[in-house]
């Protein structure tokens, strides 16, 4: 089959399953999307969004854990990402979201010794990654987190706090080191 038909193929597969794509979508092979959590008795159905020209490359996973995850239009999801939208994550219009890159949106609370964590409920922290945003490869955007229009985000970074509009940020804790131009 040629590129075009599996494209088709896949969008075809991905609809069936209840994501919503918009026109012009790729979906390069083994890209995984999850709508309903395997962690709860009772599953709530997600929800999944692709907007216009959305490009997803090879084995990116979506599960949506019964949150929302919405990608904007003619944003680039590279190799091998990974999005939890437990909590929901919104990702803006013209992303580039670079390869190995994790954004979970939620986390565990942390109990006393007396229980275990495991036991303890999900707590939901939505992330939301504005408009024309670079995320570098191999980044981790925790829960909570808001990255502002036009942010650069470098590689290997842990983005724990919010990141305001045209910040250039690096590192482990993530940090601010200046400003497009």
């Amino acid at each position: 089959m040629d590129l075009k038909l599996n494209n088709i193929y896949r969008i075809f597969r991905a609809r069936l399953a209840g994501i919503s794509i918009s026109k012009g979508v790729q979906l390069e092979r083994n890209v995984m999307f999850h709508l309903h959590s395997p962690f709860f008795e009772k599953p709530s159905a997600g929800k999944i969004q692709l907007m216009d020209e959305v490009k997803i490359s090879t084995g990116t996973v979506i599960h949506s854990y019964g949150g929302a995850v919405n990608l904007g239009k003619e944003t680039f999801i590279g190799p091998y990402v990974v999005i939890y939208g437990h909590g929901n994550v919104d990702i803006g219009k013209y992303c580039l979201i670079s390869m190995h890159t994790c954004i979970v949106s939620s986390n565990h609370t942390i109990p006393g010794k007396d229980r275990l964590i495991k036991n303890e409920p999900d707590l939901a922290l939505p992330v939301t990654i504005h408009d024309d945003v670079w995320i570098g490869a191999n980044c981790t955007i925790l829960g909570g987190v808001n990255i502002g229009k036009g942010a650069v985000i470098g590689a290997g970074s842990i983005v724990n706090i919010d990141i305001p509009e045209y910040a250039v940020a690096v590192g482990n804790p993530v940090r601010i080191i200046r400003y497009r131009d």
